[in-house]
C-alpha cells in the first residue's frame, strides 16, 4: 500500500471575510480545506470573481485568511518563509530593466551575491528559450516572449511551489498553447526546479490537459464545488473519451450552479443530479439571452463555445453567465463545448417581440423556481400582490447579502419581461400582471427540496 504524501502546503478551514461598519460581515470565501502535495500540477477552476485569485494570495501568505490557517510544512506559513513564487498574468516586468536584470531582481532581493544571481539567471533563461535576449527590454519582447521572463523569474528563486495566477489569458491562442507545451516539457523532463504547480485558470481544457488534479469552485462565497484527479498520461488527446468527458462534466458543474455531481471515472455511472430549492440564477438580461441565441440560430444552431467567445471578442468567462441562463430555461444544450440551439430556442430566435414574451414566460415557469413561487403566490393572494421584502427574506436563507441583492434584480428583470408581475415602486410590492391576449398558462406547484 503506497504510503500517505505529507503535503508541502496544508490549508486548514480557511475563510475570508469582510466585515461591515454595521456588523454584517461579506464571506468571499467559505471555510476551505486543500492540499498541495509535491510532485503535482493542480489547476483551480471557478466562474469570475468567485475568489480564485484570493485564495493563491492566501495560500502563498501574502494575503491573511480571517479564520483557518495555513500550514508549510505543518508550520504556520505566517511564521517562516515559504518557498513560493508566482508567474502573473500581465507579465508584470520592470520597463526599465532587461531581460537579465529583471530575472536577477527577486534573487537581489534576498541578498544573492551578484555572481551567483547571474549565473542562475542565464541558467534559467536557457532553460526557457530566452538565451540571446538577455539585454533586450520588455517593451522589445512579444507577449509570448515577456511571459517567459515571468517564468524565469518566478524559477530562478528556485521555488519549493510555482503559483501561476491565469499565465496564459493574455496570449493570442497559438502563443498560450505553445507556452503551455513547453511548461509540460519542463516539467515532465524535471528541469524545473520545482516540487509543485498551483495553475489559477479559467480555460478549461488547459485545467484538463496540464493538470494532475483539478479543483473546482462555486461562487458567493468561493467554496469547493469539485476536487478529482486527471488520470490521463501526458501528452495528453483532447478528443479521448475520457478526456472529452472530463471538461464536459467541469462544463456542467460552471454552468449549472444547482447541480452536485460526482467525477467521471472511466467504467462508472455517472450520478443523477441533485437539485436544490432555489438554483442560483445566472446573472444575465434577457437581451443578453435574446441576442446569444440569435447568433446561435445564425450559426447552424451549434457551435464550440469559444468559436463564439472569439466572434463576440467576448472572454469565454464573460459569456458563461448567459449560456448558463439559456441552458437553464431550456433554450440551448451544453455539452463537451458545444453550445447547442434547442427547438424551443430555435422558436424564441425566430419569434416576434409578442411571441418571444410569451416563450420566455412558458420557460421561466417551466424551470425557474423562485419565479414558479412567485407566480403560485401572486394567484393564492386576494389582492394579486405581495411585498418585495417577502422575497428578500426567502432568497436571505439559501444566498449571501449582495447575492440575495442579485438574485432579486435578475429574477425581477426576467419576470417584468415575461409578465409574470409588474413592479410598484412606491409601494415596493409585486403585483400580478396577465400577458396581454394571452391565457394564463398552468402554475407549476414550486420545487420542494
Amino acid at each position: 500500500m503506497t504510503e500517505p504524501v505529507e503535503p508541502i502546503i496544508r490549508a486548514q478551514a480557511v475563510e475570508k471575510f469582510y466585515t461591515q461598519p454595521d456588523g454584517n460581515r461579506i464571506e468571499v470565501i467559505a471555510p476551505v480545506d486543500l492540499d498541495i502535495e509535491p510532485g503535482k500540477i493542480i489547476t483551480l477552476l471557478g466562474p469570475s470573481g468567485c475568489g480564485k485569485s484570493t485564495l493563491l494570495r492566501i495560500l502563498t501568505g501574502l494575503s491573511q485568511p480571517s479564520s483557518g490557517q495555513v500550514l508549510w510544512h505543518d508550520r504556520p506559513i505566517a511564521s517562516q518563509t515559504a518557498g513560493v513564487a508566482i508567474v502573473f498574468q500581465s507579465f508584470a516586468l520592470f520597463p526599465w530593466l532587461t531581460v537579465l536584470d529583471n530575472v536577477e531582481a527577486p534573487l537581489e532581493a534576498r541578498g544573492v551575491a551578484a555572481l551567483e544571481r547571474h549565473k542562475r539567471a542565464l541558467r534559467i533563461l536557457d532553460t526557457v528559450g530566452l538565451d540571446g535576449f538577455e539585454s533586450a527590454y520588455p517593451k522589445e519582447l512579444s507577449g509570448g516572449m515577456k511571459q517567459r521572463v515571468g517564468f524565469a523569474r518566478a524559477l530562478v528563486v528556485e521555488p519549493e511551489v510555482l503559483f501561476m495566477d491565469e499565465p496564459f489569458s493574455a496570449l493570442d491562442v497559438l502563443t498560450a498553447e505553445n507556452l503551455r507545451n513547453e511548461l509540460m516539457e519542463l516539467w515532465l523532463s524535471k528541469k524545473m526546479p520545482t516540487s509543485a504547480i498551483f495553475i489559477v485558470t479559467h480555460n478549461i481544457e488547459e485545467a484538463v490537459l496540464l493538470a494532475d488534479r483539478v479543483i473546482v469552485l462555486g461562487r458567493n462565497p468561493a467554496r469547493v464545488r469539485a476536487d478529482f484527479p486527471v488520470e490521463l498520461e501526458q501528452p495528453r488527446d483532447r478528443k479521448s473519451l475520457h478526456f472529452v468527458e472530463l471538461v464536459d462534466y467541469i462544463y456542467k458543474i460552471m454552468t449549472q450552479p444547482e447541480l452536485f455531481l460526482a467525477a467521471p471515472v472511466t467504467g462508472a455511472t455517472t450520478q443523477k443530479p441533485v437539485r436544490q430549492k432555489y438554483q442560483m440564477l445566472p446573472h444575465a438580461r434577457v437581451g443578453g439571452i435574446a441576442g446569444l441565441l440569435e447568433l446561435l440560430q445564425d450559426r447552424g444552431g451549434k457551435e464550440y463555445l469559444h468559436r463564439l467567445s472569439e466572434v463576440l471578442i467576448m472572454d469565454a468567462e464573460d459569456l458563461l453567465p448567459i449560456i448558463e441562463a439559456a441552458v437553464l430555461l431550456g433554450f440551448a444544450t451544453l455539452k463537451e463545448g458545444d453550445l447547442q440551439i434547442t427547438p424551443e430556442g430555435a422558436r424564441f430566435a425566430e419569434a416576434d417581440i409578442l411571441t418571444r414574451k410569451t416563450l420566455f414566460r412558458q420557460a421561466a415557469l417551466n424551470h425557474v423556481v423562485i419565479l414558479q413561487q412567485i407566480d403560485s403566490i401572486l394567484h393564492a393572494k386576494a389582492d394579486r400582490s405581495i411585498s418585495e421584502e417577502f422575497f428578500y427574506d426567502i432568497l436571505d436563507e439559501h444566498f449571501s447579502q449582495d447575492e440575495v441583492e442579485r438574485q432579486f434584480d435578475t429574477a425581477m428583470n426576467w419576470g417584468r419581461y415575461a409578465e409574470i408581475f409588474d413592479f410598484d415602486r412606491e409601494a415596493h410590492r409585486l403585483v400580478l400582471a396577465e400577458p396581454v391576449g394571452e391565457p394564463h398558462p398552468p402554475t407549476k406547484t414550486p420545487v420542494q427540496s
